[in-house]
């Protein structure tokens, strides 16, 4: 039985899924960020939803990791280990989209370790996305609020 909390929350995410802005790196490339890649984040972050109602987790699928990070390598070099978990990404994004990829880019499993720095930065993005949807419910609501100020300071004055 599911409280009226939880069903909240899950519709919450839900809208999140569809509205939520995708993080990405700070960087001039990301403006070269791919059409599909945006259109497939949105539907990994459905999928992920559903799975993560039923076995945990966080929300945040290959592709958002592979939109966040696709900007940073533009930038600069990145480590060894940033570059093996962005190849699995890759790798996995292109495996959701059913196209193939070249024998010399295929990277199916990552270590341990690296699955953890995955992990932790599917968190991290995970919560930039929150923070930003609560942040901009905050400001709506702070908005409405001082609205209906100035309609009960005008109706008061009216009266005097």
């Amino acid at each position: 039985m599911t409280t009226k909390r939880e069903e909240e929350r899950w519709i919450d995410e839900l809208v999140g899924a569809l509205h939520d802005p995708v993080i990405v790196y700070p960087s001039p490339w990301t403006a070269d960020l791919p059409d599909w890649i945006m259109t497939q984040v949105h539907l990994e972050r459905l999928i992920m939803n559903i799975k993560v109602n039923h076995e945990g987790g966080v929300p945040v699928g290959d592709t958002e990791v592979l939109a966040y990070m696709f900007s940073r390598t533009m930038d600069s070099p990145m480590p060894e280990q940033w570059n093996r978990i962005y190849t699995f990404v890759f790798n996995q994004a292109m495996n959701f989209k059913r196209v193939a990829v070249p024998e010399d880019l295929k990277s199916e499993k990552l270590t341990d370790y690296d699955m953890q720095a995955l992990k932790h930065l599917k968190h991290w993005i995970y919560e930039r996305r929150v923070k930003h949807r609560k942040g901009k419910a905050r400001g709506e609501r702070q908005q409405a609020k001082q609205e209906t100020e100035l309609e009960t300071v005008s109706l008061q004055q009216s009266f005097l």
